[in-house]
């Protein structure tokens, strides 16, 4: 039984390109008129795909679906780094023109050896991470020393799809790749670095990939480490976030939106225009949306209560299930979410959080 959400629940946006995840929730925001929205976990502007976006008691939710693992599908272009390690940036000089690049299978191997499993991976300093209570991107912005520590993160899959050799531009970064080729598996490619006529042009190899990973892995640095790793240099061109945890890009409630400029004068009397998301059905946004039963169901494993125990649950009292992880307790009967609740001890589980 599925009722229809009222004051809580979850939206799964396809999030478009050129806003930020925060924009997301703005729109959702003004969508559902209320201001207790969430999403978990960031997508860069640069970025579409699956933000899971919490609304009401269903924010409650969001740092469990955090921690659940992701899939991105990626677009990788080596022989060209920017500061920011995806497109978004600006090109950094590299150490010459790159004349021979090395087979698919060669990257392949790299892959498995260095970038597969649990891994060391530090984040790129224009990320959301938090230095003394600053983002690091902030710093990174003012010019400031961004120094983060590496972390591990698990790679479950990290494959490759496609594979193009081709020449790109020297001034503009995620610029088409001109004059793409595709050549054998086992066979490396030489660039003809004299006989190209555009200007401002040089060789790179593109890699399309599907990457599954842990919480808290980064793509870019995952691009940026394997064109290190490859002596090329490396960046993003392309990044769909393609699930998270039991959220799919392909499930039927998915909600679209795009992207509009909008130019206001800001308290400087200076105009200025940014984008912003704009949902695709924002009338209909509530119909989108997964009620809180439904959304417990989607974000970790389910404990099933009489209405006995829902009233102890809500008293904060102890009830008689012998559990091993986090789990919802709700009552099917009513299709009542009671708690999210833990092991206390053999025999006995205890609420965390309770839904009145």
């Amino acid at each position: 039984m599925t009722t229809k959400p009222d004051n809580s629940g979850l939206l799964v946006i396809d999030k478009p390109q050129g806003v930020t995840s925060h924009d997301v929730v703005a729109a959702v925001r003004g969508a559902l008129h209320m201001k207790r929205v969430g999403h978990a976990g960031t997508l860069d502007p640069m970025a579409t795909g699956v933000l899971v976006v919490g609304f009401g008691n269903a924010t409650r939710l969001l740092n469990y679906i955090v921690d659940h693992d992701k899939t991105y599908l990626a677009t990788i272009r080596l022989g060209q780094r920017t500061t920011t390690d995806d497109a978004d940036g600006e090109l950094l000089p590299g150490e010459g023109t790159i004349a021979e690049f090395p087979s698919r299978q060669t990257v392949e191997d790299v892959i498995a050896h260095h970038f597969t499993g649990r891994i060391e991976q530090v984040p790129n300093s224009y990320s959301a991470i938090k230095i003394n209570g600053q983002r690091a991107y902030d710093l990174a912005r003012e010019g400031k020393d961004v120094d983060l520590k590496a972390r591990p993160v698990t790679i479950s899959e990290f494959s490759v799809s496609a594979v193009r050799y081709g020449y790109a531009s020297t001034t503009c970064a995620g610029s088409p790749l001109a004059d793409a080729v595709e050549i054998a598996p086992e066979e490396s490619w030489h660039a003809e670095t004299d006989g190209q006529n555009e200007p401002n042009m040089q060789p790179v190899m593109e890699l399309d990939v599907t990457v599954t990973c842990s919480a808290g892995t980064y793509i870019r640095a995952l691009g940026r480490d394997l064109g290190s790793e490859l002596g090329l240099g490396g960046h993003l061109t392309m990044l769909r976030r393609i699930r998270v945890g039991r959220f799919s890009v392909d499930m039927p409630n998915v909600m679209t939106a795009h992207t509009e400029a909008k130019t206001f004068t800001n308290r400087e009397g200076i105009e200025v225009t940014r984008n912003r998301a704009v949902l695709d059905d924002a009338e209909h946004a509530i119909d989108h949306a997964l009620d809180l039963v439904a959304s417990a169901a989607a974000s970790m494993d389910m404990l099933p209560v009489t209405e006995h125990e829902a009233t102890d649950l809500r008293f904060g009292r102890r009830i008689a299930h012998d559990i091993h992880t986090t789990m919802a307790a709700y009552v099917p009967e009513t299709n009542d979410l009671v708690a999210i609740v833990e092991r206390a001890k053999r025999g006995e589980t205890k609420p965390v959080a309770v839904f009145n």
